[in-house]
């Protein structure tokens, strides 16, 4: 629910719970044949000699085997997600988009539906390419089309329609396998010419070959459609794969059993036909086989459209349903749109490395997820089928390195393609309508990151401000908030403290500050954690964050609190100085002055500003304020400022000393900043000097002086008075104490 007069309404996505159906496909029907239909299809018939002819017996049996264990790991991941969620409509997108977030879920659904959508053209363009090989007077792309429209109509009209004429198809290709396992030598006379053949080496040839393994999509992508999906969806699809895997080593140890010519397997799409007792059996098994993986995609591809759109990913129209079975028909046009585009490539050996790596893409997401999951497993994670989490992380890690050795250029693109759809999905601020691994995930690895910290030595190299501000309401003291922005840069922590009478206290009032400060900031893009304190007065509630606040190794170091100019307050105030101090905490008070009623202005103003920093040799907060000045200078919003570094003498004789050393001094500390000393007359005031030099800068850093560890609040408060009547007339200025116990000034010593 978004915060009304804070941010703007988010998008829903409102896929909460699966889609509903008409259907209630079993195990059999509804994941086992249309996945190893697809498995057992073109690649199968028109290209299985064409592998073992490029690359030998041996490694045609690596490259089944490689291909094979990554469908089986990813089968075994899936088997795991889905044996843990109520899997609804989208198949492979729901399941991701359960675990990982809408954002990744579209970030892979959507180039898996190009898969998906592209994969019909592929499998009528292997049916194509078979039937132009006995009738050559077709013209495949002609072919294609018309087999398209005929399909597409197949599926339009009804999903159950389509699957039952998938049992005869299965039939079909029982038969062709029979024929070809019962068939005998064939003549090596009608083998092609070998010198104008060319072989391709490992690589390439299991890019051809691996959508052959990539049929578990198709059951997938009925999971919608499914009378019990957590047990059909784990069950059909290691079927299907151990199945195809069997078939798969078994077709090239025939052929090369038989003896058939290398150059025979090579050229001829259709030596499985020359080799089989049957071979008209076989020519009937390619072509059903093909059209039914056609049929398959043509399945799959719109209802994960159609699960996009349900979850606002992709505009609701083409999400709509149409029947008792909730048929997604416009998302069957468009599919259908998609495939045609891909009949007109024509050719397998182009399409099939683009299916690759979109498939490999799919499958590295399902298998990361459920790596993940069994990872931290909270306690919502209670799959029937588990398995140990370096199972499925190693299948995401063996899709990595073959997407990787496939085509490095062409990973890169799939890996930017699939960022910017995930960055896309973060501007558009999805909203989703269930819960997913994320929060579990990153508390995961922040609790491994933080026991790895405790106990280690702080070391000044990596010292970083851990900044807690304390503003009070963010858009009375907006400059605090901005210059501890700029002073972290998103590379360090920032804490935004706000405190509510405890009279007015309750959990819901809490919340509503928070979540209100939290828009506020994030409309601003200032990434800031939160807290919202009951307290009988603010200094009592700083005092109470300063003692308490933190967790574990990660303590904020440095407190950032504005000025308080009221005499009252001044006991009070001089009492949480002290207390920072005696917290080895670092302190910064800003003042910025305001006329009465207005906004105060930024601090933080644009580039081409100056940074004043006051110097002095006996002040142990001058390194600290160079050190903060630095990383201010770093922000966007303060790069190209001069960073200007002053000191004050006593004499003339002082001054040619002085600057020799503040130059050294910047020139071995690698500090650009323009050193300037100025001395100081028999009657001239410090502060009016400093008046008079920083009147043009854009922020003056100060030190202040620590309280005696005797001193009595009181007798600091006069001092914290006195400076403040001191730097009236100052710009805007940071008054700086080192209180943590770090040597600053090993942070800049090139040792």
């Amino acid at each position: 629910m978004a915060d009304a007069g804070t941010t703007p309404p988010r998008e829903s996505a409102t896929a909460a719970t699966p889609l509903s159906s008409g259907y209630s496909f079993g195990t059999f029907k509804g994941v086992f044949t249309p996945s190893i239909l697809t498995i057992l299809g073109v690649v199968m018939y028109l290209r299985m000699g064409w592998v073992l002819g490029n690359v030998g017996i041996v490694t045609t049996l690596a490259i089944v085997t490689l291909a094979s264990a990554i469908t089986f790991l990813t089968a075994l991941s899936l088997a795991a997600l889905a044996t843990n969620m109520k899997v609804g409509g989208g198949g492979a997108y729901f399941i991701i988009s359960r675990s990982l977030g809408v954002e990744a879920g579209a970030a892979i659904g959507l180039p898996l539906y190009l898969a998906q959508a592209l994969g019909i053209s592929f499998y009528i363009a292997g049916f194509s390419e078979s039937l132009v090989q006995v009738f050559p007077q077709f013209d495949p792309v002609i072919v294609g089309v018309v087999t398209l429209v005929l399909l597409t109509a197949l599926v339009y009209v009804s999903a159950d329609l389509a699957l039952k004429s998938q049992f005869v198809i299965l039939a079909a290709i029982a038969a062709s396998l029979a024929s070809f396992f019962l068939g005998g030598p064939v003549d090596p006379a009608a083998a092609a010419d070998p010198a104008s053949l060319t072989r391709l080496s490992f690589w390439p040839v299991f890019a051809v070959f691996f959508p052959a393994v990539t049929g578990i999509e198709a059951g997938i992508a009925m999971s919608g459609d499914l009378k019990n999906p957590t047990k059909s969806l784990p069950l059909g699809t290691i079927m299907a794969v151990l199945v195809g895997y069997a078939v798969y080593l078994a077709i090239p140890i025939y052929l090369h059993r038989q003896g058939v010519p290398d150059e025979m397997l090579l050229a001829d799409p259709l030596v499985m036909q020359k080799t089989a007792r049957w071979g008209e059996a076989v020519l009937v098994g390619v072509w059903a086989a093909s059209l039914s993986s056609a049929m398959g995609a043509l399945l799959g591809a719109p209802r994960t459209l159609q699960a996009l759109a349900k979850d606002r990913v992709m505009p609701q129209i083409l999400g709509r349903g149409f029947g008792p079975g909730n048929d997604p028909r416009i998302a069957t046009v468009v599919s259908f749109a998609i495939g045609l585009t891909g009949i007109m490539l024509g050719d397998l050996n182009v399409i099939a490395p683009i299916l690759s790596m979109f498939f490999l893409t799919s499958y590295g997401a399902l298998n990361l997820s459920a790596g993940f999951e069994e990872l931290i497993s909270n306690p919502s994670w209670r799959p029937q089928f588990r398995i140990p989490s370096w199972v499925s992380l190693g299948g995401f890690a063996a899709c990595l390195v073959v997407m990787l050795m496939l085509a490095p250029g062409a990973t890169i693109i799939a890996v930017v393609t699939c960022s910017g759809i995930y960055y896309a999905m973060m501007r558009r601020s999805m909203r989703a309508q269930w819960g997913d691994m994320r929060l579990g995930l990153l508390m995961f690895f922040s609790r491994v990151m933080l026991y790895r910290m405790e106990g280690l030595r702080l070391d000044e190299r990596t010292w970083k401000p851990n900044l807690l501000v304390l503003s009070g309401s963010p858009i009375a003291r907006w400059y605090l908030i901005e210059l501890a922005d700029a002073i972290a840069q998103s590379r360090s922590f920032v804490t935004v403290a706000s405190f509510i009478p405890e009279e007015n206290w309750s959990a819901e009032r809490v919340d509503k500050i928070t979540d209100a400060v939290r828009s506020y900031l994030k409309k601003r893009e200032v990434p800031a954690f939160i807290r919202t304190l009951p307290a009988a007065d603010p200094f009592t509630g700083a005092a109470t964050m300063i003692r308490s606040y933190g967790f574990g190794p990660i303590v904020p170091n440095t407190v950032l609190i504005g000025e308080t100019e009221k005499p009252g307050s001044f006991v009070a105030f001089a009492r949480l100085i002290q207390l920072v101090n005696r917290s080895n905490r670092n302190l910064v008070i800003v003042r910025q002055r305001t006329n009465e009623g207005e906004e105060p202005p930024r601090v933080t103003r644009g580039r081409d500003r100056r940074i004043d920093v006051w110097w002095s040799d006996r002040s142990p907060h001058t390194a600290f304020m160079l050190a903060v000045a630095i990383l201010l200078r770093r922000s966007r919003d303060w790069m190209g400022a001069t960073l200007a570094f002053k000191t004050i003498v006593d004499s003339e004789s002082e001054k040619t000393e002085a600057a020799a050393r503040l130059q050294q001094f910047l020139n071995e500390a690698r500090v650009r900043a323009t050193p300037a000393v100025l001395v100081r007359g028999k009657n001239d005031d410090v502060f009016d000097l400093i008046e008079h030099s920083s009147a043009g800068a854009d922020l003056v850093f100060l030190g202040m002086r620590p309280p005696a560890a005797d001193e009595a609040p009181e007798t600091y408060s006069v001092y914290y008075e006195k400076l403040l009547q001191q730097t009236e007339a100052l710009p805007a200025t940071a008054m700086v104490m080192a209180g943590e116990k770090v040597d600053f000034f090993r942070i800049f010593d090139t040792a």
